[in-house]
């Protein structure tokens, strides 16, 4: 079961993603093995990322509970998300592999709230997920309007996720 996480828990630690260490305050809800985190540079408003507990490279080397927990937790970030941006769609995406466009060598599934007509070509969401990282140097065309944001800007985003999870979970039909 997954649990928003509360203000307190955000200066507990910090979470390895890939090479990466993300700060806890970046970090707006949990499972047992896998993380909501916010993105740093979101390809539309609400773009997060749920990542694995365990730094794994590949799909296929997580284990069946990790599958079945990290997919869970994303079911339930974007039927949180969804209403909150405004969405009507989400788009849920995983790049397994640098020649899938994987950039950062850790399993995370990308939810992207999705409204009408934010990509002129619906598939054209794909281009901007795999785009939005440098590659070989150069910065990519759809990446020049998107700026990295600052640590801030991304814990303030992750508390405001935090109150939106809690509110979700609060409202959600006992099982």
């Amino acid at each position: 079961m997954s649990r928003p996480i509360q203000s307190g828990d955000v200066d507990a630690a910090s979470h390895a993603f890939g090479p990466l260490s993300i700060p806890a305050s970046q970090v707006f809800c949990e499972s047992a093995l896998s993380l909501g985190l916010v993105n740093l540079k979101p390809v539309v408003p609400g773009h997060v990322l749920i990542i694995t507990r365990r730094v794994v490279k590949r799909f296929a080397d997580l284990t069946p509970e990790e599958v079945a927990d990290l997919w869970s937790l994303a079911k339930r970030v974007g039927a949180a998300i969804e209403p909150h941006f405004g969405a009507s769609s989400l788009t849920f995406a995983i790049q397994d592999g640098p020649h899938a466009g994987q950039t950062i060598p850790h399993v995370h599934v990308h939810v992207l709230p999705r409204v009408p007509g934010d990509f002129e070509n619906n598939d054209d969401v794909y281009d901007a997920i795999d785009e939005s990282s440098e590659r070989e140097g150069e910065r990519l065309r759809m990446d020049e309007g998107r700026v990295a944001r600052t640590p801030e800007a991304m814990a303030e985003e992750a508390e405001t996720l935090r109150d939106v999870m809690r509110r979700s979970a609060a409202s959600a039909p006992s099982r």
